[in-house]
């Protein structure tokens, strides 16, 4: 079994190695929690072990992993149906553009992209994002699809 990670990103190129293993990740709508008066997202996920996959020596993995982004100003949602908690969303990726263009402010806006277009915007003071694996997905490996298993 490979070490659990955590990770912590405080820059865009840090966010984009999160990003890379959080692809293709499982979240459902009731695993997101938005804590207005902490300033925190929270997303509950349960991610591929892509260092596991991509080795070849053993068969591909899920792992339950939380990820979140602290001093978030404003979080907002498109396409995501918060009233169907059990709906699970893919996760393609994460973004981070800083604030008015500028590569050198440390605030901006993280963007969690979904597939079918849903899309939750984070406005953050600056950015802090922590992604931490909690432990195996008994739930099946990284290769069954919805409806399977």
């Amino acid at each position: 079994m490979s070490p659990q990670l955590k990770m912590i990103a405080l820059d865009a190129d840090d966010l984009a190695v999160i990003s890379t293993h959080v692809q293709d990740a499982r979240v459902q709508a009731a695993d997101i929690v938005w804590r207005q008066g902490e300033k925190r997202l929270v997303v509950g996920m349960s991610r591929l072990d892509w260092e596991q996959t991509l080795d070849g020596t053993a068969e591909p993995r899920r792992l339950v992993a939380a990820l979140r982004f602290d001093r978030v100003l404003a979080c907002k949602s498109r396409n995501i149906d918060l009233g169907a908690p059990e709906k699970v969303l893919d996760l393609v990726g994460i973004e981070f553009h800083p604030q008015d263009g500028r590569a050198e402010e440390p605030g901006g806006s993280a963007l969690l992209l979904f597939a079918e277009g849903g899309a939750i915007r984070l406005d953050v003071e600056c950015l802090e994002c922590e992604l931490t694996d909690l432990g195996m997905d008994d739930l099946g490996t990284g290769l069954e699809t919805e409806g399977e298993g």
